[in-house]
């Protein structure tokens, strides 16, 4: 079978190109990450009060990770999802040993090198892909760096990102069809590009592009425009709705837990908006490039719909959206709640 991203390599790359985390001591280490556990089990609480939504997994998955760990993690995960895919797309065509050798290891090194600085800008993540029902990663030198550039208080700045990813492990472990729709969805994009049966060459395009964006600040390539066909529009569509949803769910049930019990939470949030705002030339075409950008707007746009669904029927009201993909708001209900309302509380 072809080999498409000598993952292997990928994961050694990420390792070696990573940036070393913030000076700790083996004590404030074993503190930090003691911590985050005991704020991510006050931050369940806390969302399952606020949100009405109760795990369906009796030990919420959570580890604690560092950069290396949460790249390796990820590198799982995609090794699990793509390699499958690209085995069925690719049928019967081979590009010789010598082409698979040296396509695959160039576009290991190339993942690799997008890891690597996607791993030292993630402060958590709820992973779906290697394991059922996910895990929660919580990326504890990156936490650590980031409150300290804020000077934020210690306690006040992770219990603020646990509200905002324990609500994503809520979103996957209370309602149990989720994981499977989601990567439902995920195996329909990638089909999709049977139409024309260059996935292989688009995907590697893409990730060449992004490496490419590292080097090169005035870079103006699109991954999505490179990898997406067509046909894929339509789960493209889908997929952007229920992301604005999970992450502007998190974002509401952040801001709305936030103030009763993180007593700095203003300061912390204006102090972080300041600095994300303020991210260099370089930065700020890696972030396009890989979709932060979209990601911040997800979380906007998400917020001001759950909050309007909430003022018009409640949160249980809104709790109708984890019903069934049937629920799920369309990219078009995102900017007009009343459609969604009107379709979902008709009866």
């Amino acid at each position: 079978m072809a080999q498409f991203v000598d993952w292997d390599l990928a994961a050694a790359t990420a390792g070696a190109l990573g940036k070393s985390g913030p000076k700790v001591t083996y004590d404030e280490a074993a503190e930090v990450v003691a911590d985050l556990r005991r704020l991510t089990d006050a931050a369940a609480g806390h969302v399952h009060e606020f949100t009405g939504l109760h795990s369906q997994v009796s030990h919420p998955p959570l580890r604690v990770v560092d950069r290396r760990d949460w790249a390796a993690v990820n590198i799982e995960g995609l090794r699990q999802v793509i390699g499958p895919l690209i085995a069925r797309l690719a049928g019967d065509r081979q590009p010789g040993a010598f082409g698979e050798a040296i396509g695959s290891r160039l576009t290991g090194v190339q993942a690799g090198t997008v890891l690597a600085y996607l791993s030292g800008k993630v402060l958590g993540q709820y992973e779906v892909f290697s394991t059922d029902p996910g895990q929660l990663l919580l990326v504890a030198p990156n936490i650590v760096e980031v409150e300290r550039r804020l000077a934020a208080d210690p306690t006040d700045f992770r219990l603020w990102v646990c509200l905002h990813e324990v609500t994503h492990r809520v979103q996957f472990t209370a309602v149990p069809w989720l994981r499977a729709h989601f990567l439902g969805e995920v195996q329909a994009f990638v089909d999709a590009s049977q139409v024309d049966g260059q996935l292989t060459d688009r995907l590697r395009r893409g990730v060449a592009a992004l490496a490419d964006a590292v080097r090169d600040s005035e870079s103006r390539a699109s991954v999505l425009d490179l990898v997406q066909t067509p046909a894929q529009k339509a789960v493209l569509d889908r997929l952007t709705a229920v992301m604005t949803l999970l992450e502007g769910h998190a974002e509401y049930v952040m801001d709305g837990v936030g103030p009763s019990v993180i007593p700095s939470v203003e300061e912390i949030r204006s102090r972080f908006n300041r600095r994300r705002e303020g991210a260099t030339p370089i930065e700020r075409v890696i972030r396009r490039m890989l979709g932060i950008d979209v990601k911040l707007r997800q979380y906007a746009e998400g917020r001001r719909f759950v909050r309007a669904v909430v003022d018009r029927v409640g949160m249980a009201g809104l709790n109708r959206v984890w019903d069934s993909p049937l629920t799920l708001p369309r990219l078009t209900d995102l900017t007009d709640p009343d459609a969604w309302v009107a379709r979902v509380h008709a009866g």
